[in-house]
């Protein structure tokens, strides 16, 4: 196989030491006593805000979001490097999902062939299942996500595993983008019109969705 050259990179190094600085000695007194948990908070700010700059098409915005969002990564890579236990650090995580790239594309680094898009997530699919040691479609969903996100990833694992579940949709037209975000929007209206929580309620409902997909796994 041989190795692409990428010479990009060289800026990212520099916020590297940048870090290295703040959470050294005689650096930043806020940088330095942060841990993972503190940090938590912000990781998830960073991603929402990248999201909404992507959403409404800020190029601009999304530049800057996207260094804010690689800043979270370089410091929990450094407070990590300071772990007495177990350390480790940006060269380790990069290593980590390097490898996992050039595994996960066999049809680009080995002898696999992959004629299109959906045969590529079949392999990356099977591929993940094998390395994790996964037994079902839903392992590896977080079940701490969104609602929609939740319930969306859902469905689409148990349709990429293969598994028929029972429609449950109460159209059967194929919404529109527009359409679709209307009706959302008038669910949630109604659930507030009828003092319901509509995000605890969707939960509720792919808890349900969850363990039908296990025992048709059965």
């Amino acid at each position: 196989m041989t190795e692409p050259n990428y010479p990009r990179g060289g800026k990212f190094l520099t916020l590297v030491a940048v870090m290295d600085t703040l959470r050294s000695p005689g650096g930043c007194p806020w940088d330095a006593q942060q841990t993972h948990r503190s940090l938590a908070e912000y990781l998830i700010e960073e991603c929402y805000e990248t999201v909404e700059a992507i959403e409404t098409d800020d190029d601009a915005g999304m530049l800057e979001e996207l260094g804010d969002l690689l800043l979270q990564i370089v410091f929990h890579a450094r407070i990590a490097q300071d772990n007495p236990d177990r350390p480790w650090d940006i060269d380790d995580v990069a290593e980590g999902i390097t490898d996992k790239l050039v595994r996960r594309h066999p049809h680009v680094f080995a002898d696999t062939k992959a004629d299109d898009a959906e045969a590529v997530v079949r392999n990356w699919t099977r591929l993940k299942a094998e390395e994790k040691g996964r037994t079902s479609a839903l392992d590896g969903i977080p079940s701490g996500l969104p609602a929609l996100s939740w319930a969306q990833k859902t469905l689409r694992r148990a349709r990429e595993s293969g598994l028929r579940m029972k429609q449950t949709s109460a159209s059967a037209e194929a919404p529109t983008f527009e359409g679709l975000g209307e009706q959302l929007l008038g669910i949630v209206a109604a659930a507030e019109a009828h003092g319901l929580d509509a995000e605890a309620a969707l939960r509720h409902s792919v808890r349900g969705l969850y363990r039908a997909v296990r025992d048709a796994e059965q």
